[in-house]
């Protein structure tokens, strides 16, 4: 039987078996270096996002004071405890949102200088499959911030069509 010879018709079927070269490999190290670093700005940033959330009902409260008279009623204080909770919540959620990211870019740059420093395909593939997740939970994340805007745009614009 004769061996398999492809045609110029054919499209090629080992095109995912590239070969890296030196280039490449130096590309793959700078941006695993980078993608380090930006990591951890990323969860210094999600680190400094939890402290505020922790502090924020103090921080709020200071600043409603300084606006206003001390005298407050119980009303506006427990409105304010609301707030201000609500407020937390929503930096503890938005770090995270971004801890995700961060932590699967991480995870890109230390199994990428893991296999370019041991010339290991295992590490190639998962940090590959990180960033692949990290492009992912990004994309996504940001389908649904789009969805959101859009749908407030729309009531936006009903609530003022039947204000006219």
């Amino acid at each position: 039987m004769e061996p398999y010879k492809q045609s110029a018709s054919v499209p090629n079927e080992n095109l995912f078996e590239l070969q890296i070269d030196q280039q490449s490999i130096s590309y793959m190290g700078e941006t695993a270096r980078w993608a380090k670093f930006l990591s951890i700005v990323g969860f210094v940033m999600c680190g400094l996002l939890v402290i505020f959330a922790v502090f924020a009902g103090s921080i709020i409260s200071i600043l409603s004071k300084v606006g206003s008279s001390y005298e407050s009623s119980t009303y506006s204080s427990a409105v304010m405890g609301v707030y201000s909770y609500g407020i937390a919540a929503g930096y503890i959620i938005l770090a995270l949102l971004f801890f995700f990211p961060c932590l699967y870019l991480f995870n890109f740059s230390s199994k990428m200088q893991t296999a370019l420093r041991n010339n290991d395909q295992i590490n190639l593939n998962a940090a590959f499959g990180n960033l692949k997740s990290c492009f992912k939970f990004v994309g996504i994340l940001t389908i649904v911030i789009l969805s959101f805007y859009l749908l407030v745009i729309i009531a936006v614009v009903s609530v003022a069509s039947l204000m006219k």
